[in-house]
């Protein structure tokens, strides 16, 4: 076993833990606030009416699932369907974006801390996409000290997602602007 297939190893679970944070918690979150979750997914304008209802459903549930599989470390079709959710996320607010509607929710996180749709948020669902392929291919087998640098390193990475999720909301919320 190479270095860099170790390295490999350890980034692709960290990226998995990491990302299944996210997916797990915006999840919990949208099953919490699943009465707004209708309208978030009808701003988009890309589901007919008919669909808006099913999907408001079923997407929490996915996040979840999806979640808890690369929490997990299960590997390769969750890291597929995580890289499929990133990519549709991304492409649904390219879309809208491109049509000059970047003012509404991307429907990201909680609700207090609504971001406006933008290009950084695009790249960093595509970014979280491309860290999952290195989930698809079984590159080294792991030691203990590995598999903690991956567990911590994952933590990181939805610690600060996190974190960047609230100050990039903070700049867009008017009520805190107005407080200043």
């Amino acid at each position: 076993m190479t270095a860099l297939a170790t390295a490999l190893s350890v980034t692709g679970l960290a990226a998995s833990i990491g990302i299944g944070l996210i997916f797990t918690t915006a999840g919990i979150v949208k099953l919490r606030h699943r009465r707004l979750l209708p309208g978030v997914i009808a701003n988009y304008r890309l589901l007919p009416d008919a669909l808006v209802s099913p999907a408001a459903t079923l997407l929490p549930l996915a996040e979840i699932l999806i979640g808890a599989a690369l929490i997990a470390g299960l590997r390769p079709v969750p890291a597929l369907l995580g890289i499929a959710l990133l990519g549709l996320f991304a492409l649904a607010m390219a879309i809208n974006i491109l049509r000059g509607r970047s003012h509404i929710s991307c429907g990201c996180g909680r609700p207090e801390l609504s971001q406006s749709l933008s290009w950084t948020l695009v790249l960093r669902n595509l970014l979280f996409g491309a860290a999952l392929l290195l989930r698809l291919p079984e590159l080294a087998t792991l030691a203990g000290i590995d598999l903690v640098t991956a567990v911590a390193a994952g933590l990181s990475l939805a610690l600060l997602a996190a974190l960047m999720s609230s100050i990039g909301a903070i700049g867009t919320a008017p009520a805190l602007a107005s407080r200043r």
